[in-house]
């Protein structure tokens, strides 16, 4: 089941990914870098050839390149996801082709282009999986030297950038460039928004009942500290327990309801990892 689950989020992502690539950038030339900005580009170089062809020539080759640099076990995802990318790029400019913008409004399309492929990206990346194209260039570099990847990739798609500027004119250039500059940053907060949980502090005379809750209703675990109040000097118990956001709201609710005196400490956390939450 759990393998069905990963297979079509990694769908889901991917062709979320694909859509806003295709639908949004493609037509408007936004080049914010990696294989598509550079398909973007040298489809307008090479009429001859669709920047969705170019997508597949590019995602092919990079992959040929990883196996031969990284070795077959590289990441099974990744493939899958930058085949399937490749695959149904092409598909749509067949089936769907696009002559021009859906609209003119080009900041609409730009919030588009940049918000689909982030949160299908998001979804790929928090499942360590990526439409492959530059990031196996980031894998590689990973591997065989010390340069902070995170940095020349940026460079990269900076140069990029800036020949989208020289190629499809400046306005077209200054969108690509917000659409670079809010990429990465959207990217990371669907990251934190997917992984987002719970993190509750409880300290009640009703200890038994909330542990009893969390267990049993909740199907979650908790810590349980002795201690006691700094003012009063009576005893107390601290219960320590982490849960999603629904569960968070359920216990909040019961807590309150048997015991409205209890002291609740509920904080956000996106880096959980035990039973139950991220590395299990």
């Amino acid at each position: 089941m759990k393998r069905v689950k990963d297979f079509a989020l990694l769908t889901f992502g991917t062709l979320l990914v694909t859509v806003g690539v295709y639908v949004f950038k493609f037509p408007n030339n936004f080049s914010t870098g990696g294989v598509s900005g550079l398909s973007i580009i040298l489809g307008r170089l090479l009429p001859f050839v669709t920047p969705g062809t170019l997508v597949m020539v590019f995602n092919c080759a990079l992959l040929v390149v990883g196996f031969a640099f990284l070795g077959v076990s590289f990441g099974l995802r990744t493939v899958y996801c930058s085949l399937l990318t490749s695959l149904v790029t092409v598909l749509l400019e067949r089936v769907m082709p696009m002559d021009g913008p859906l609209t003119n409004q080009p900041l609409l399309e730009l919030a588009f282009a940049i918000l689909l492929p982030a949160v299908g990206s998001a979804i790929l990346f928090n499942m360590q999986a990526s439409t492959g194209g530059t990031d196996i260039v980031a894998m590689i570099l990973r591997k065989y030297s010390s340069l902070d990847i995170g940095k020349a990739l940026f460079v990269a798609d900076s140069l990029i950038v800036l020949w989208a500027c020289l190629v499809f004119g400046i306005e077209t250039g200054l969108y690509s460039i917000l659409g670079l500059t809010l990429k990465a940053a959207v990217v990371d907060n669907v990251i934190e928004s997917i992984n987002l949980r719970k993190y509750c502090t409880i300290i009640t005379e009703q200890h038994e009942r909330v542990e009893d809750f969390i267990t049993k209703q909740l199907n979650r675990s908790a810590t349980v500290w002795q201690g006691y109040g700094a003012y009063s000097h009576d005893e107390r118990h601290v219960v320590l327990t982490a849960v999603s956001r629904i569960q968070a709201q359920a216990l909040r609710t019961f807590v309150r309801s048997i015991d409205p005196k209890a002291f609740i400490v509920i904080t956000n956390s996106s880096e959980i990892i035990g039973k139950g939450f991220r590395g299990n």
